[in-house]
């Protein structure tokens, strides 16, 4: 590879980055991959932060374990990110899929942490990732079950589920409960504010404009929370963050328990289906097309790898980020290239803290504006997916009882709560199927599309 012409050829100025292969010159691809960056930054490195912060005494890590283990999530993302541009192998879907640290996993990592310490954590995710790895070889002799219903109704539950992230991160998020500001009205109008940016660009800008309204939104919303009356930037994380890391794989060792190999291989099925939705996504709203077999099984073995490549390298499973799903649906950038540079500067954050450091002043409602927007399009993706089918009958019947389990009993704590240890019902399996609205959702539809007769009159 010319490797000078790949990254610097003069003749790009007129290449577009609404083509797969397209290379737009730098002062195009540039912009347009650090929004990608900017809209899954904080949604990377949270899961390994509070994972921490609940189970770190217990797993014996210090501040300084803390800021190494953010840049290896990091590093990680940006690997995977890469593998699923540009294939190794049969491993990447060679789509504009971008890659960070799985929120699924939180849960059982913090269970595991307390049980096995962080090394049981890393050795679980290690041989854990087994389980995905099969799903993605065998993925094209069962991607008939796959239809455009069961994928439509996992886009649709991801945004659902994501959308109370958005909100919640206009109105402060954690930091801002623990500090008892949350919902304050500096938060709600920095939010707004953000909102409203990016919806201006991308309603009445034209071009460059348009595209990078995300963008645009983000930096104007920083701008603004840089106002002495809101005064939301803090700049010390900068100043503490050392200048140079280097990454160390198993610098925390490994250790391998049955019960939490099981766990995480449990939640690897869950992330494999969430990512043939993402994938499905991706194609569908950057591309206006299903997903073919090879690039579903692609992505999910990518999705693996990368995740064994992080239990390396000491970062919980990845898999693929729904946000940014979000922004190609809205952006139509579909450009490799571009979401390439945003895998190196996650690369790049991850050897030098204080590069990474300054994604983290960015405030979380100026986040949230961003969020709530980009959350809703997901929800929209998964109704266009669902639409292409008919649902009288059959159909219709398995869309309201995978909504009606998934979103229903999940959404009544005090029914779930009975599913716990010590709860009446104590029921390992029905904790974790109703764990999670997406698990139930998409589980119930994928079964009963197995199960019901696919002549049955309803």
């Amino acid at each position: 590879m010319d490797f000078k012409s790949f990254f610097w050829s003069k003749e790009r100025d007129d290449e577009t980055p609404f083509e797969l292969d397209g290379k737009p010159s730098l002062k195009v691809a540039l912009p347009l991959a650090l929004q990608h960056i900017l809209a899954m930054f904080v949604g990377n490195i949270a899961p390994i932060t509070i994972l921490v912060t609940v189970a770190g005494g217990a797993m014996g890590l210090d501040l300084s374990d803390k800021i190494f283990l953010v840049q290896m999530a990091m590093f990680a993302s940006g690997i995977a990110t890469l593998i699923q541009l540009y294939p190794l192998g049969k491993i990447g879907a060679r789509l504009p899929i971008v890659m960070g640290t799985s929120f699924s996993f939180l849960g059982v990592a913090i269970l595991v942490g307390f049980e096995h310490g962080i090394a049981g954590v890393f050795g679980a995710a290690l041989v854990g990732s087994v389980v995905e790895i099969a799903l993605g070889f065998t993925m094209p002799y069962i991607r008939k079950y796959f239809t455009p219903l069961i994928t439509g109704i996992v886009v649709l539950g991801i945004g659902f589920s994501l959308l109370d992230v958005g909100a919640d991160y206009v109105a402060g998020g954690s930091a801002a409960k623990f500090a008892g500001e949350y919902g304050q009205w500096e938060n709600l109008l920095v939010g707004l504010l953000t909102l409203l940016a990016m919806l201006g660009f991308y309603i009445f800008g034209k071009g460059m404009w348009k595209t990078s309204a995300i963008l645009i939104g983000l930096v104007i919303g920083f701008i603004i929370s840089l106002l002495p009356v809101f005064g939301m930037v803090d700049w010390s994380i900068v100043g503490d963050a050392d200048w140079f890391l280097i990454p160390t794989p198993f610098k925390f060792g490994m250790e391998f328990h049955f019960d939490a190999i099981f766990l995480f291989g449990a939640i690897y099925i869950i992330t494999a289906i969430e990512t043939v939705g993402d994938c499905s996504g991706v194609t569908l709203g950057g591309m206006g097309r299903e997903a073919t077999s090879d690039e579903i099984s692609g992505s999910i073995l990518a999705d693996a790898f990368g995740s064994s490549f992080a239990a390396v390298f000491n970062a919980l499973p990845n898999t693929s980020f729904s946000q940014n799903v979000g922004i190609v649906s809205m952006t139509k950038v579909v450009s490799r290239y571009v979401v390439m540079f945003g895998a190196l500067f996650l690369i790049i954050a991850a050897f030098l803290p204080k590069f990474g450091a300054l994604f983290l002043t960015i405030p979380t409602p100026v986040l949230g504006g961003v969020l709530v927007l980009i959350f809703g399009i997901i929800a929209v993706n998964g109704v266009k997916m669902i639409a292409q089918e008919d649902l009288n009958g059959r159909n219709g019947l398995i869309l309201a009882l995978a909504f009606g389990i998934g979103f229903g009993i999940t959404n009544v704590p005090d029914l779930t709560a009975a599913f716990a240890d010590g709860g009446i019902m104590d029921n390992g399996f029905l904790e974790w199927f109703f764990a999670d609205p997406l698990i139930a959702a998409g589980l119930t539809a994928f079964f009963l599309n197995l199960v019901l007769p696919k002549d049955m009159d309803v």
